[in-house]
Order: structure tokens, then sequence, then C-alpha cells
């Protein structure tokens, strides 16, 4: 029985001693490399009194971030010291990297140098741990015999229910939520993965996400369960989508788990009129809603590739449900999110009553080893989102409610609809805002659209991408696909649609520049 993903680690080690395990565009390492380093950060934390006290036992280690190999080193180091780590991008705002790490209050940071004076402000400075001193101290990165037994030490107390890492997501109230995973929660995902998924060492994985993102999750965990390798794509290739595909094509990338607005923009570019990613045999999806414009333009230049939609928010340990594209779709047809994975419970609830039957919405909910510990120091947000399962009053049974609507079609296959915050009653109708997505999205004329309801205005709100501004033709076009009622009341164009850090459409910044607010006096 497996209760630690460095398990996966150190049996790849054993099989693939001199293999690239990850590669940035800088430089790359093989298994017995990150193995020998990991186990050095490891050992250097276990000794660290960074504010006058030692880590505990699965205490946070934040590290600052980077599309870099180092980082990930500083991930699997906090992991060998028997704590857990918690990403933070550098180039966040300071008021929100103050807010993760008070809520935090980790015994160490992981960073470089330059992070001496974010921290400084925050009086954390001294908590600091420079990642690349740490690993040049000793190129051999030889384990004293001391160490060796602290190491020991810390893996026989290791349980899998230990957390593993914590990302933080955007809270109502404004303070970031720190989503705490457990080792038993990856690797139910990741052995789903490779039995559902047929991973092997074959694999070369093409890293898009952002290592705070949880997309990166399944890259990273799915690389070294297999054996497999992982390449850190620059981020700027995907502004030149001429240049991604060279480099998928020279690293021989055959596997892609990226956001769906990472093949958005290959379709909005058109990229594949020149060079074709010749290696590429499945491409997986997940982050948003995939619309079947965008999904047709890739498998029409890449018809052979095995694609996969999945679904699933942080809470639940990235994915709950998965489905294999295996028919055709019109681009206005909406694709599956498909069935659950081993070991997960996904359904319906209306309130605090099933939905069976087919063509029904109900909110989805989650149950199994796939739910996350709960949001670290935060027991309220934990208790109203991770709740006993209201079907069964006989015993304790956590579920998460995700605040997704979502149907089964007439197959079984299980659809997503909206959030529930994006279900409406406008003009005396029941309207799902995802369904006027979908209907926008399948437009040959927009690249992107998403659609925002101005409550206090009573008014839909369409934003869309195109080449030019198209109101009149975007209404005509709508006009025979929906019903009046459900026709946006205002457009507003963009020749870019703006992103958030993890590549979605960023709706925050469109809600708070746009939608009317009206305060009571």
């Amino acid at each position: 029985m497996q209760r630690n993903i460095l398990e996966y680690l150190e049996e790849s080690g054993r099989r693939f001693p001199d293999k690239i395990v990850f590669a940035d565009d800088k430089s790359a390492v093989t298994y017995g490399e990150l193995i020998r380093q990991a186990q050095f950060l490891g050992a250097c934390l276990l000794e660290h009194k960074g504010n006058g006290r030692e880590p505990a036992l699965c205490a946070p280690v934040a590290v600052f971030i980077d599309r870099s190999i180092e980082s990930l080193t500083g991930f699997f180091g906090a992991v060998y010291s028997g704590n857990f780590y918690v990403p933070i991008d550098r180039q966040m705002p300071a008021a929100r990297t103050r807010l993760i790490l008070d809520t935090l209050d980790p015994v160490v940071i992981l960073g470089v140098e330059k992070d001496r004076q974010i921290l400084a402000q925050m009086g954390m400075e001294e908590r600091l741990m420079v990642l690349g001193e740490v690993l040049s101290q000793d190129d051999s990165h030889t384990l004293s015999e001391e160490q060796e037994k602290a190491l020991l030490n810390v893996r026989m107390r290791a349980l899998d229910t230990d957390p593993l890492y914590a990302i933080f997501t955007s809270g109502s109230t404004g303070v970031p939520k720190g989503v705490l995973v457990s080792h038993r929660s990856v690797i139910d995902l990741i052995d789903n993965f490779k039995e559902e998924f047929g991973f092997s060492e074959d694999c070369v994985f093409g890293n898009q996400a952002p290592f705070d993102f949880d997309v990166s999750v399944k890259d990273i965990y799915s690389t070294i369960k297999n054996g497999a390798s992982m390449y850190v794509i620059p981020k700027v290739m995907f502004s030149f989508p001429a240049k991604l595909i060279t480099f998928m094509n020279e690293k021989r990338i055959n596997t892609i788990i990226w956001a769906v607005s990472a093949l958005r923009i290959i379709e909005n570019l058109n990229a594949f009129t020149g060079e074709l990613p010749r290696y590429l045999k499945t491409a997986m999806f997940s982050g948003e809603v995939m619309h079947n414009k965008v999904l047709n333009y890739w498998r029409r230049y890449l018809p052979g590739v095995q694609y996969v939609n999945l679904y699933g928010p942080t809470e639940i340990t990235c994915n709950c449900t998965y489905y294999k594209v295996n028919r055709p779709f019109t681009d206005d047809e909406v694709l599956p999110i498909g069935i659950p994975f081993k070991n997960s419970g996904v359904f319906l609830l209306d309130g605090d009553k099933p939905v069976r039957e087919k063509q029904t919405a109900g909110e989805i909910c989650v149950k199994g080893t796939s739910l996350a510990l709960g949001y670290y120091n935060n027991a309220e947000k934990t208790a109203e989102s991770f709740c006993q399962n209201p079907l069964n009053l006989a015993y304790p049974e956590r579920i998460y409610r995700t605040g997704d609507i979502g149907k089964y079609n007439d197959e079984g296959e299980l659809i997503f609809l909206s959030r529930k915050d994006d279900q409406i009653k406008h003009m005396g109708h029941r309207i799902e805002l995802g369904e006027v997505e979908a209907a926008a999205n399948s437009l040959d004329i927009l690249k992107a659209a998403v659609c925002i309801y101005d409550k206090a205005e009573g008014k839909i709100l369409m934003f869309y991408q195109a080449e030019a501004p198209c109101d009149r033709e975007v209404l005509k076009a709508l006009g025979k696909k929906l019903p009046k009622y459900m026709f946006p009341n205002k457009l507003y164009y963009f020749e870019k649609l703006p992103m958030n850090k993890n590549n979605k459409i960023d709706r925050t910044y469109l809600r708070e520049n746009y939608v009317t607010v009206h305060c009571d006096h």
C-alpha cells in the first residue's frame, strides 16, 4: 500500500536513475539527481531554525516559485522533511502574498535572495532559506549518517492522510483560501490517470500550467509515477504558437494536460496551418468549459489524438470526472464532462434532495478519497463547503458541494451547465448563462465569449473577443440559436479578453469593472 508520493519518485529512480525527469528552458535534472537534491534539502529543512523553532511534522513550507526545476526541487524537499509545500508566485501582488503568509505562518520559506526584501516588509525575512545556496553547499548532496536517520524517522511516521500541498484560491471575503490536499488523494488521482489513460514511461509531458495552479499537479505526479519526463514550456511560447509547436516537436512531447485557454489560443490564431505537433497522442483539458468549436479545430488537424475533457474543482484534488471524446459533436453542442473516476462518488442535489432523472439540473456534489482535507487554518469555510451528506444520516460522510450545476444526458453522461451563481431569473424565465455562452462560442465570428448577469440593472452582459466589433452580426446569429429572452442586453468588444494568472478568462475583473454596484444607505 502506498502512503507517500515519494514512493513514486524513488521507484522510478530505481528504474531510471539517469533519465531526465524534469527540464526547463535552462537546465534538466535526472531522477537520481532530483532524489539526491530533494533528500539533501529535506535534511537541511529539518535542521533549520529560521524563527527559533524547528519545522514540525506536516507544517507548511512556503515556496516562492517560477517556472523552474528549482521550484519543483523545493516541493520535493519540503515533502522529504515531512512537511507540506505551498507554492507562491513571486509575481503576485504583495498584499495577497501577505494574506497567504499570515494564514500559513510558515516555519520556512524557500526562495531566492531577492525575496528577502519582500519578506522584510512582512517581518518574515528570518524564515527565508535561499534554495540555490542550500543546494550548492555540497554538489554531491551527500547525507551524513545523522541526516539519513532523521529522514528515515520522518518516513516511518508518515501517513497517507498527511498533507502534501496547499494551493490558495480566491475567497469570497477577499481572503484567499488554502485548499489542503493529502498524499492519499493525489495517489488516488494519479493511479486513476495511469489506469484510464494508459500512461507509461514513454510519456513525455509538456507542462503549461503554473505550479500554483492544480492542473500542474497532474503533470508533476503523473511524470514521477510512470518514470516519464516533463518539459516545462516557457510561458512566452503561448504568445508565439509556431515556436510552441516547434518546441513540442523538438522535445517529442506526446502528452499535454492544459488549461482550455491554451488550446483556444492555438485555434484562435489558426496555428495548425503551419507545423503540426507530430508526436502528440493525448490532449487533456480542464479549468473552463471546452467549446466544441475549439475542439473541432484540433480534431480536424489531429484526428488520431485521444482527447479527454476533465472536470473538477481544486477541493476534490483536480478532477473527479472525465470524458474521452469518442463521437462527433457540432460546434453548438455541449461537450460532456463524462463519468466519475473510480473511487469518486459524484451525484446531483436539489437543495438536500437527490436528483436522479435525466435532463434535470442539480448541484454537482462529490464524495470519496479525492476530497481535500479542507481549507488550511479556516475551520468556518471548511465546515461550510465540506459538509455531511444530507442523503446519509446514519454515519459521518463528508461531501463537497461544488457550486456547479449539472445534469445527466440521455446517454447517462454528466453535463456541466453553469455555476450556481450563474443560474438567473431574467424576464420571468430561469436561464443558465452557460447555455448563452455555449451558443455564442459556437459562432465562427467570435474567438471567445463569456456572460455575466448585472442583477442591479437586470441585464445579461456579454463580453466577446473577435477580429473587430460585430455586435449586430452576433445578435443576428444568436437569433438562430436562442429565444429572444436569452439574448444578451449589452455587448462589449475586446481585441483580447482579460485573463487571470491561471490563463482563464478573468470574470472577476469583468464584474468589478462592468457590473453596476448599488449601495444601500
